[in-house]
């Protein structure tokens, strides 16, 4: 009887041993082809716009708010951000409160909310105020998802975000003081062990600390990302995002050259990722994991189909179009001081498009299913996309479930394809931003 409870116990604790059999030239060969298909579709032959379409009957959104300042700005960072100056950010969350009015205008309603940034948290107090606006504008909101930096998690009104934030993702990228110091945050935040404890303190705030760490950084070693997990795991946060490093367009120089770690360092980094994480936490995407499998993380676009973006450079998607919201700072306050919305841009997709971003999020997310197909598109999966469905089964990145023939299963090659796939979607979506930023002048920002 002892052995066979012995044998139990260590099957129990068999540790997660990641099946990670795709070559490395494979791997690229992936990551040119998503980069084929991410610069024919994000090219910018958009319409111009004004207002965004009334909400459609039956359908859920969510709600994006986005803050574009930074106390610094770091240079392998291209989301849609200024330098912090007080005055323009005060005026900047009044402007978006009131687009936020003339969304609610429009008859939407919203089951959640998700504020990024640059720096969501550079006056608190505004955030603060602009949350309790949305709640009270958008009863529906269930949750409000937020970021953060270390520098603000133990300011004095950092505070006044407890009872209004669910859900709060602190963006440390590495424990490691030459990591930081190399990637300049040494100085701008503080040492990884001062990070540590700010966010050991801060966890009483919120009932979701979400950590997020980065690899792909050169000089990274085996013993500095095995380091990077256990202390994450030490804080134990609900969810830790693990995010690849991403090289653009723009970020090329100043980080493939002196940032970015040889590829086929990649794969080799991920599995111990898969091996650390998995067994202590569910597995929510490719690079997020969760202490539940029913919680809101950083990648909403799984979980809400359409979404709507409110603040400068923000990204809409509704009824199968991209809405683009002006990167200009000046004109987006000039836009809402004159009752206009703050969406300057659009572009239409067609269904072959929107299908196949439905099935990269679903090998990214772990939760490809021929049913989602059939209600959405009304079509065959196995049919509709014949290609990358062939392609992804020889590879033996995903295989039928055999308990639910609606269900794929998304093996371990799976997610390291999904990682990718998505790495470069989002490189793609950043270069967007860059081209979008490119035309501005100093009045701008």
């Amino acid at each position: 009887m002892s052995s066979v409870i012995e044998s139990l116990d260590r099957q129990l604790v068999t540790p997660y041993q990641a099946n990670i059999t795709t070559p490395d030239w494979m791997l690229r060969a992936m990551e040119k082809v998503m980069h084929y298909y991410v610069d024919k579709n994000l090219r910018l032959d958009t319409l111009s716009a004004d207002i965004m379409p009334a909400p459609q009957p039956g359908k859920k959104y969510m709600l994006y708010a986005h803050v574009p300042f930074c106390h610094t700005l770091c240079s392998y960072c291209t989301f849609h951000r200024f330098l912090f100056k007080e005055d323009k950010a005060r005026r900047y969350f009044v402007a978006l409160r009131k687009e936020m009015d003339m969304v609610k205008a429009l008859g939407y309603d919203f089951e959640s909310m998700y504020i990024g940034g640059g720096t969501t948290t550079v006056l608190e107090d505004e955030l603060a105020r602009t949350i309790e606006h949305a709640k009270t504008l958008f009863p529906s909101i269930k949750e409000v998802s937020c970021e953060s930096d270390p520098q603000h998690l133990d300011s004095p009104g950092f505070k006044q975000l407890k009872g209004l934030v669910d859900r709060m993702s602190i963006g440390v990228q590495s424990f490691n003081d030459d990591i930081l110091k190399m990637t300049e945050r040494l100085e701008k935040f503080g040492s990884g062990q001062q990070t540590f404890d700010k966010i050991m303190a801060a966890k009483e705030l919120f009932p979701i600390i979400n950590v997020d760490l980065i690899f792909g950084f050169r000089g990274q070693t085996d013993e500095i990302i095995q380091h990077d997990l256990n202390m994450a795991s030490k804080l134990d946060p609900r969810q830790i995002t693990t995010y690849p490093l991403m090289v653009t367009h723009q970020t090329r120089k100043s980080v493939k050259a002196n940032l970015a770690a040889p590829h086929h360092d990649m794969a080799n980094q991920y599995r111990m990722i898969l091996n650390t994480l998995n067994g202590q936490y569910n597995q929510l995407s490719a690079w997020a994991f969760g202490k539940a499998n029913d919680e809101g993380f950083d990648e909403y676009v799984i979980d809400y189909d359409e979404y709507l973006g409110v603040g400068s450079g923000s990204f809409s998607f509704l009824n199968d179009t991209l809405y683009v919201n002006t990167f200009s700072l000046r004109r987006y306050e000039d836009r809402i001081i004159n009752g206009k919305m703050g969406v300057e841009q659009q572009k239409n997709y067609s269904v072959k498009d929107v299908m196949q971003y439905r099935f990269l999020l679903g090998m990214f997310s772990g939760r490809l299913n021929r049913k989602y197909f059939r209600d959405t598109f009304g079509v065959n999966l196995d049919t509709a996309l014949f290609k990358e469905m062939t392609s992804m089964k020889m590879i033996g990145a995903i295989k039928n479930d055999p308990s639910n023939p609606d269900e794929l299963i998304v093996t371990d090659n799976g997610k390291m394809m999904g990682l990718l796939m998505m790495k470069e979607f989002y490189a793609g979506m950043d270069n967007v931003r860059a081209q979008l930023r490119k035309p501005l002048k100093q009045c701008d920002m």
